[in-house]
């Protein structure tokens, strides 16, 4: 089992697009199953690659915590290719700590992907499934969930995020890899 270190806001890498894994190899499968491991070890319900540093399209989802495999994703190049409705969802984030907010999202959508055995794979989700691939494939473009909220409620975490680390404030002055 590998844990992964978890990027936080305001990481650079969490504002950059990841590119296309185009050879699905060992590499893949190994960060696959470490980016499992780091979800579950840290309490989350989904995990993609910008997150733990790796500018590739690969994302990890498991909505049941209570039942951890049992409906896991692992999906490599994901996109959604239909939506449909709407829904509000109470949203946090590994990488964005110690905030939540109301999102709108897409209730249902249909995402496609591949697996590691180079399958290609179809996902139709709905209610919070939707929510959390809609919110993954974010982080694929370097969208983070505080990027669909006002910018006053953004500027106000941006603020407590501030005074609670000013150590952050110092990085990215620095440009040490953080924004503020």
């Amino acid at each position: 089992m590998s844990v992964l270190e978890i990027h936080k806001y305001p990481s650079r890498v969490l504002k950059q697009k990841a590119h296309d894994v185009r050879d699905i190899g060992g590499h893949v499968a190994r960060m696959l199953h470490d980016m499992v491991d780091t979800m579950y070890i840290a309490n989350g319900i989904g995990l993609a690659a910008p997150q733990i540093g790796v500018l590739e399209r690969v994302i990890v989802v498991d909505t049941d915590p209570d039942n951890r495999g049992k409906n896991l994703l692992k999906i490599i190049n994901p996109v959604i290719v239909e939506s449909r409705g709407s829904i509000v969802w109470e949203e946090g984030c590994l990488s964005v700590v110690n905030y939540t907010a109301e999102v709108t999202r897409a209730q249902e959508i249909l995402v496609r992907g591949w697996t590691l055995d180079e399958k290609e794979i179809e996902i139709e989700a709905s209610d919070l499934e939707a929510v959390c691939l809609q919110h993954e494939i974010d982080h694929l473009e370097g969208t983070l969930f505080i990027d669909h909220v006002s910018r006053l409620k953004r500027e106000l975490y941006r603020k407590r995020l501030r005074k609670e680390n000013p150590e952050l404030v110092e990085a990215a002055g620095s440009g040490t890899g953080t924004l503020f």
